[in-house]
């Protein structure tokens, strides 16, 4: 077991390598991958990444309307991947955590390898 098995471990007991996922387990990923495997929503939750952000702005990075990206970031809400909160009047919203973070940076370096014929990683 590497260094970084072991760290991974240490923040996940709940997952042990080489046990079957549950059937929650799978439902659930199966549930968050789908709402990734939107374009927009995707852009949306890529602009997340730096810190909160409005439906303005993420609208402008999105490349979509304000009305869209509102009707996007409720489904990802309900989802569980981002939380909002008021400031006012507007609605400012976040990523859900840092798994989703890291697998939004892992899907990026996949897409990046891929379009660029790079090697996978061992």
């Amino acid at each position: 077991m590497t260094l970084m098995d072991r760290i991974d471990q240490d923040l996940h007991p709940h997952t042990v390598p080489g046990e079957p996922l549950s059937d929650a387990q799978v439902g659930t990923a199966v549930a968050a991958l789908a709402m990734l495997a939107e374009p927009t929503r995707l852009r949306l939750l890529w602009a997340l990444r730096e810190g909160e952000l409005g439906v303005t702005a993420l609208a402008e990075a999105a490349g979509c309307s304000p009305t869209a990206a509102s009707q996007h970031l409720s489904k990802l809400r309900i989802s569980g991947l981002v939380d909002q909160r008021a400031q006012g009047r507007a609605r400012l919203y976040r990523l859900r955590g840092a798994h989703l973070r890291r697998l939004l940076d892992e899907v990026a370096a996949h897409a990046d390898h891929t379009l660029r014929g790079l090697p996978p990683h061992a």
